[in-house]
């Protein structure tokens, strides 16, 4: 198993920069979704997958998966 390690900077907004090779190895760009869990004292973040229109939980299903992400997305800036 491959480990990348990086050490980062939080803003005084609380945000901070993945490094390039991480972003890179996970194919993470502008405009994704990560998600953040707090595991004891550690954060992990983990790359969402978009499904597929259609597959498996069906078109009306991924309209609202997109809805609820853009409604979290509006609250956080």
């Amino acid at each position: 198993m491959l480990f990348l390690k990086g050490i980062v900077k939080v803003t005084r907004k609380g945000q901070i920069t993945l490094p390039k090779e991480i972003r890179d190895k996970l194919s993470i760009k502008e405009g994704d979704y990560l998600e953040v869990v707090l595991q004891g004292d550690r954060i992990v973040l983990r790359r969402l997958e978009y499904p597929t229109p259609g597959e498996p939980v069906g078109e009306e299903r991924f309209r609202e998966i997109i809805r609820e992400l853009e409604e979290l997305r509006s609250k956080w800036r």
